[in-house]
């Protein structure tokens, strides 16, 4: 009898449930069993293989329609100190598992494909594609599972500020989860109607100055007051603080390690862009009411969408099959209304060995369509005389130095 492991690694996501009930359904129909190995590799890599429970269909038939992770789920690495990848197979080897299920992201799947070299064939493993961000390499238009719903539930929060601040006449920054790559900003921001979106995709490769952050958002705000709209939201996503020069004046008072680099993480994005946009305008003497909120944990265990549930079914039974199949070493996808396995071997960026990210491709139309739905300053903005100079009076410069202000965001 086929013995099956399961396992959760990363942060949550909506639809972990769904793979995990799906691929024990289909585990335990096919004559095999199924354990649920909780908390991830953390303790595995104590080499404690007591830290699992049987997965029987009664038990999870309706799991898919919960969010968070019944297994739980840890950021515990077996890759990262030595023995721990050798402790990891030696547990698996005494509970009997010969094919595994991981479900996480980048840090999981590099973990999974290890285990599978360490096993040296006794174990077979795929791994199941999981998180918000959607930054996971699968084929174009194929969204890693959980960002539809996080997306879903984002777009709301957007929209509800948006109409606050209409009521209010104020601006809201919001910071958007997405530490990599701006999937989860842009998509939230145009589902929910934002005002201005800003991604780190759209800069050129390098260092990105705050200074540009800034305009870009100043921008929005004068121009909606030029056009007789006062109020606003503009989404950034996180990732854009990951690029930013660690020594740019801006970042003076924020805290850093005991090599004096900045600890990004600890940057209060939010506070620092209203901060400075609010402080560059006052100085001018336009007076605009902000404020900020970050976005992001509280999207990665509400209940999935239909279209979550659906797809990690579909995820978690094809996982099973392609085990029993004889697939290892891949990542499982659906793509179209197949199950596709994709080795591992396909994923990996050869310049670090890790696997590859997908960011945001600014050179398609739905990036076009999303940035010609916001309010950004336009060449014909500076180009028109009648705009320069409404443009100018709400940002209470003269034509020529708006011209030279937003000149390059044009």
């Amino acid at each position: 009898m086929a013995r099956f492991g399961i396992l959760v690694g990363g942060g949550p996501a909506p639809g972990i449930n769904g793979v995990i009930g799906s691929a024990a359904i289909q585990a335990v129909q096919s004559g095999a069993r199924m354990l649920g190995i909780l908390d991830g590799f953390q303790g595995l890599m104590a080499g404690d293989g007591g830290h699992v429970r049987e997965l029987v269909p009664r038990e999870v038939e309706r799991i898919h329609l919960e969010g968070g992770s019944i297994l739980r789920t840890s950021r515990a690495n077996p890759t990262k100190r030595e023995g721990d990848l050798e402790r990891v197979v030696h547990a698996l080897d005494r509970l009997g598992v010969d094919h595994l299920v991981t479900i996480g992201g980048d840090d999981t799947s590099f973990s999974a494909r290890r285990v599978a070299e360490v096993a040296g064939g006794r174990i077979r493993v795929v791994h199941v594609p999981k998180t918000i961000d959607n930054d996971l390499p699968l084929p174009p238009g194929i969204p890693t599972f959980g960002f539809d719903t996080a997306r879903e539930h984002a777009a709301h929060v957007v929209q509800a500020l948006a109409e606050d601040c209409r009521t209010t006449r104020r601006w809201f920054f919001i910071v958007m989860m997405g530490r990599t790559a701006g999937h989860l900003a842009l998509g939230a921001g145009k589902s929910g109607g934002a005002s201005v979106t800003v991604i780190p995709e759209e800069f050129p490769e390098g260092p990105i100055a705050i200074e540009q952050i800034l305009r870009v958002l100043e921008g929005a705000i004068v121009k909606g007051r030029a056009q007789d709209r006062p109020d606003g939201v503009a989404v950034v996503a996180e990732g854009v603080a990951e690029r930013f020069d660690p020594d740019d004046p801006i970042l003076k008072d924020a805290p850093r390690d005991e090599h004096g680099h900045v600890r990004l993480a600890e940057v209060p994005l939010g506070k620092v862009l209203r901060t400075a946009v609010g402080e560059a305008l006052a100085a001018r003497g336009v007076t605009v009411a902000l404020g900020d909120k970050d976005v992001g944990y509280e999207l990665r265990c509400v209940p999935p969408t239909a279209f979550d549930r659906d797809y990690t079914r579909d995820l978690g039974v094809g996982a099973v099959r392609a085990l029993l199949a004889g697939t290892s070493e891949a990542m499982i996808t659906r793509q179209h209304t197949g199950i596709v396995p994709v080795p591992f071997a396909d994923l990996v960026d050869p310049h670090t060995g890790r696997t590859r990210v997908r960011t945001v491709d600014v050179s398609t139309d739905s990036y076009a369509t999303a940035r010609a739905l916001q309010v950004r300053i336009e060449p014909g903005d500076l180009a028109e005389p009648e705009r320069l100079e409404a443009l100018a009076a709400a940002a209470s410069l003269t034509p020529d130095e708006a011209r030279a202000r937003y000149g390059d965001l044009a």
